[in-house]
């Protein structure tokens, strides 16, 4: 049961992914570009989701527990590490040089836009990198 929530999940974030022109390089790219053409859709897609997500946590952490989880599953700490720092820099040039962060170019891998699949194993080599 929790692998077919897990999938559904995961589809309707890809399905809002794609909705949201997120799976898109150049969409993503045009946002980022704010000193020439920039396209700021994604400002629309970005506060929709900020929205969602603060309702969704009020609403959700009133409950004693998850659903199909004995407890909730939250950050311990809040301190800025040289790895977090460092993580949040990679992710931050892959997205602006490629035009794509991880869920959206798994999202984007049916479509077949150049250089998506290159993305998705450049990233899979890197978490296999990290993990070691």
């Amino acid at each position: 049961m929790d692998s077919l929530l897990a999938l559904a999940a995961g589809l309707l974030f890809g399905a809002g992914l794609a909705l949201g022109g997120m799976t898109d390089p150049s969409v993503v790219l045009g946002f980022l570009d704010v000193a020439g053409a920039w396209n700021p859709t994604l400002v629309f897609v970005m506060g929709g989701a900020l929205a969602v997500t603060f309702i969704g946590y009020r609403l959700v952490l009133r409950r004693a527990r998850p659903l199909l989880a004995a407890r909730f599953a939250l950050p311990t700490t809040s301190a800025l590490d040289a790895r977090l720092l460092g993580g949040a820099a990679l992710f931050g040039a892959g997205w602006g040089l490629a035009g794509y962060c991880p869920g959206p170019a798994i999202a984007a891998l049916p479509a077949a836009h150049a250089g998506t699949a290159v993305f998705v194993l450049a990233m899979l080599a890197g978490l296999a990198l990290a993990r070691r």
